[in-house]
């Protein structure tokens, strides 16, 4: 089956040079595209294709707002487009919602595995761009669990697991930290989304940091 992605850029050259990546790839197809945030949220939850590929900076509604939308809605993953040099918006678009992020100066083949990643029900926590990001804002800014956060029954070993994922580990290199199969950490991982309310690993380390579960010195 195709991966599908909506393109959410305002620059049309952009969104060219994206379409023109993404359909080089056999298991990829670009279903749509939007010039701004508005159009984005929209046809996110009209098409539903499996990952949106979003810009921060659109007129009408920024990608951070469209992007807190798209997962109020329970829409499809969402993988911003950044900077380095905009740290904010990176922090900020992990509470709204997004799933992962991608470096403009990416590489093609960064851009294809990223759509992959998040087409597969997975977040893309690179830690030269999350951990950093998450490490300084979320210490200041804990707070409370809310309802549907089951904190306390996380058991050892899922504490563990989730310290792993806010270093961004993948499941192959937390089953070699933590010397388990890689079905066993499939498992964990899973339980710790459940007990976390969690849509996926980028949400459960933002949560995890913010309510001082996991310190930035563990990640």
């Amino acid at each position: 089956m195709s991966i599908e992605v909506l393109l959410a850029d305002d620059h049309r050259l952009v969104r060219s040079g994206f379409r023109v990546i993404l359909e080089l790839e056999d298991d990829i197809t670009v279903v749509g595209e939007a010039a701004d945030g508005a159009a984005a949220v929209e046809m996110a939850l009209r098409l539903r294709p499996h990952v949106v590929l979003m810009d921060v900076e659109m007129p009408e509604m920024n990608g951070l707002e469209a992007t807190r939308r798209i997962a109020a809605a329970g829409g499809p993953s969402v993988l911003i487009l950044t900077t380095f040099d905009r740290d904010d918006y990176l922090f900020e678009a992990l509470q709204a919602g997004a799933s992962g992020f991608l470096l403009k100066n990416g590489t093609p083949e960064a851009l294809t595995e990223a759509v992959r990643v998040l087409a597969a029900g997975d977040a893309l926590l690179a830690p030269a761009v999350t951990r950093r990001v998450i490490a300084e804002f979320s210490a200041p800014r804990q707070r409370t669990p809310e309802p549907g956060v089951r904190l306390g029954e996380l058991t050892p070993r899922e504490h563990e697991v989730l310290v792993e994922l806010a270093g961004g580990a993948t499941n192959a290199e937390i089953a070699t930290a933590l010397h388990l199969g890689e079905t066993t950490v499939k498992t964990h991982v899973s339980r710790v989304l459940m007990k976390m309310g969690a849509r996926d690993r980028t949400q459960a380390v933002v949560l995890a940091y913010e309510m001082g579960v996991v310190r930035p010195s563990q990640g």
